[in-house]
């Protein structure tokens, strides 16, 4: 499985990232070995999760909600049922 998840960072902001392992990717991000943008962010807290079976669609809904606005995305989130 691939999955497109959302982090809220410890300063209010979003992440938005790609893996095929959640919890490893959380935990990563949470020890400074995360994307770069959230490195001095954390602690992160996983806000949303989306399952794709291929990780072309994976990637391509990365990229469309990396897109969204800030209040889109606090509606995505709002909406969230997390896997």
């Amino acid at each position: 499985m691939h999955y497109v998840y959302v982090l809220e960072c410890a300063d209010g902001t979003y992440y938005t990232g790609y893996t095929t392992d959640v919890e490893r990717r959380v935990a990563e991000h949470d020890a400074g070995e995360g994307a770069k943008y959230t490195r001095g962010r954390t602690p992160v807290e996983l806000v949303h999760t989306e399952r794709y079976e291929t990780r072309s669609a994976a990637m391509s809904r990365e990229h469309e909600v990396k897109s969204l606005s800030r209040a889109a995305k606090e509606r995505l989130v709002a909406d969230a049922d997390i896997d």
